[in-house]
């Protein structure tokens, strides 16, 4: 039996190393990429589900959704032309848990993946670990004009990790790093 760590429940115990799938579908145009799935995504299956993550609300008040989602809708996200995938698939209790070698993996998964789909735009929400997964350590929130940050045929963007364990950034500041990719972009009509 594995030993418990204190303060997890066993639900979430049991929900380390789990994957979660990619939301995605045809016409994305956004695909949001998180750093790995927490212990409570992975038990429930749902992209930025822990309470306090902040995603949802942001991306409700940039404009990329016509109504704030709750993390059980992500399944509509491909309706808006959105989708989300996560750097490292492995569920952590924290990100720190994942390896160099991981992280480093992503790119190549990334680029893959939005040949597969056609995306537009793969925005890594999380700075330090894009700096990690990409060898970048100097790259900052915002568009990367560096040709060799390109995933596939896709744009890359950074955008700064909305749990609530982040204190740089208030929800406000977040909703404008999400705006600033938002202008930039053309969705599905109706979304």
């Amino acid at each position: 039996m594995t030993e418990m760590r204190p303060g997890l429940t066993p639900d979430l115990e049991e929900a380390r190393e789990r994957t979660i799938d990619d939301v995605v579908g045809p016409g994305m145009v956004v695909l949001f990429c998180g750093i790995n799935p927490g212990l409570y995504s992975a038990a429930t299956g749902h992209h930025f589900a822990r309470p306090g993550n902040r995603f949802w609300p942001a991306l409700h008040l940039s404009g990329f959704t016509p109504r704030l989602l709750r993390p059980s809708e992500q399944h509509l996200l491909p309706s808006y032309g959105l989708g989300i995938t996560n750097l490292a698939p492995r569920a952590t209790a924290k990100a720190a848990e994942l390896s160099q070698k991981e992280l480093r993996e992503a790119p190549d998964r990334l680029a893959r993946l939005a040949r597969e789909t056609a995306v537009e735009v793969v925005a890594v929400v999380g700075v330090s670990a894009y700096r990690v997964a990409f060898d970048r350590p100097k790259a900052a929130v915002g568009p990367c004009d560096d040709g060799d940050d390109a995933v596939g045929p896709a744009r890359l963007w950074i955008l700064p990790n909305p749990s609530g364990l982040n204190a740089h950034y208030t929800l406000p500041a977040l909703a404008a790093e999400f705006r600033r990719l938002r202008q930039t972009v053309t969705l599905p009509r109706g979304s």
